[in-house]
């Protein structure tokens, strides 16, 4: 499906769609969008920016949109235009990496429950872990999330105990 140039008023449509179909405010958008990409390009003249950002807010249907971007490199493309790929399924795509630091913040935390010392690894490890995955896109930020929430809680037990016992050292004297 090839789009026809624009040549001032002959619309230019994919076959499968219909130059009459009425248009959306998204697809005025990205009209608009394309056209300010084309600008900023040098494609476009100021002048002639300006008019086709005009009749493309003003667009009711799709033919209407598609005259004012058919010459641009980027347009309003429906998928239809693409092949479809091949689905591959999931047995043969890489699992999902999980970031180290996550599970070892979640397995710090856990055992900070019951030794106590750790729960300060699993703090440091859940705050890495968790600016890995947002930056590398890793799976694991629940058990980052879980090991910083059981880090944080034994921390502050930890921290109303010593409280406690020096509030009754402190009593009995």
């Amino acid at each position: 499906m090839a789009f026809q140039p624009w040549q001032g008023g002959q619309p230019a449509q994919p076959a499968s769609q219909s130059p009459m179909m009425r248009a959306s405010h998204a697809e005025r958008e990205r009209a608009v969008d394309v056209l300010k990409a084309g600008f900023a390009e040098g494609r476009l003249s100021q002048n002639e920016y300006e008019q086709r950002i005009t009749r493309a807010y003003q667009a009711q249907t799709y033919g209407e949109i598609q005259v004012l971007v058919a010459d641009l490199p980027q347009g309003p493309i429906g998928q239809a235009q693409f092949a479809p790929r091949p689905m591959v399924p999931p047995t043969f795509l890489p699992a999902p990496r999980t970031n180290g630091s996550a599970t070892g913040a979640l397995v710090c935390g856990i055992l900070g429950t019951m030794v106590g010392v750790t729960a300060i690894p699993a703090v440091i490890l859940g705050h890495k872990a968790r600016g890995e995955i947002r930056r590398t896109g890793e799976q694991g930020d629940g058990m980052a999330v879980a090991g910083l929430v059981l880090g944080y809680l034994v921390i502050g037990f930890l921290a109303l105990m010593v409280a406690v016992v020096v509030l009754a050292v402190g009593a009995s004297s």
